[in-house]
C-alpha cells in the first residue's frame, strides 16, 4: 500500500527539492511518481539529479585547483 502524503509532507518535500536545485519539471515528475507509488523510479530520478550536482561540484573543484595553482605560482615567482 502506498502512503498518502499529507499537505505538510508535500510542502516539506517540495522545499527540500527546491533546496537541492531541482527544476519544476523534475519536481513535477517526482510528485507524479509519488502519486503512482513508484518509489524506485523516484529514487532513480533523485539519483540522476544528485549525480549531475556532483559532476558540477567536481568541475568547480578543478577550476578552483587551477586558480590555486596560478595564485601559488604568482606568489612564489614560478
Amino acid at each position: 500500500m502506498v502512503k498518502k502524503l499529507t499537505p505538510d509532507d508535500k510542502n516539506k518535500i517540495l522545499q527540500n527539492l527546491k533546496d537541492a536545485d531541482c527544476n519544476s519539471d523534475l519536481i513535477s515528475k517526482f510528485f507524479q511518481l509519488a502519486d503512482a507509488g513508484k518509489i524506485l523510479e523516484q529514487v532513480k530520478l533523485l539519483t540522476l539529479h544528485r549525480n549531475a550536482l556532483l559532476n558540477k561540484l567536481h568541475k568547480s573543484q578543478k577550476q578552483i585547483d587551477c586558480l590555486d595553482y596560478l595564485i601559488f605560482s604568482i606568489e612564489h615567482g614560478t
